[in-house]
């Protein structure tokens, strides 16, 4: 499976999680509200984990099979 993000991310902003998904921001803070996508906040800032991300894709890809 080929990543838009390099593996060394820790971290990834709401935008860079937009850009990999290929959502909006309303959709991708919709999931972060309903707890399908953990992150945090940093300041004013909100990081999604790159773990939890890559945790969603996984549960995609086994809701699809």
């Amino acid at each position: 499976m080929s990543s838009a993000l390099p593996d060394t991310y820790e971290v990834l902003t709401v935008p860079e999680v937009m850009a990999a998904l290929r959502m909006s921001r309303s959709k991708v803070y919709d999931l972060i509200r309903s707890g399908t996508l953990p992150s945090y906040t940093e300041g004013r800032s909100r990081r999604v984990p790159a773990d939890s991300f890559r945790t969603y894709i996984r549960s995609k890809l086994q809701e699809a099979a």
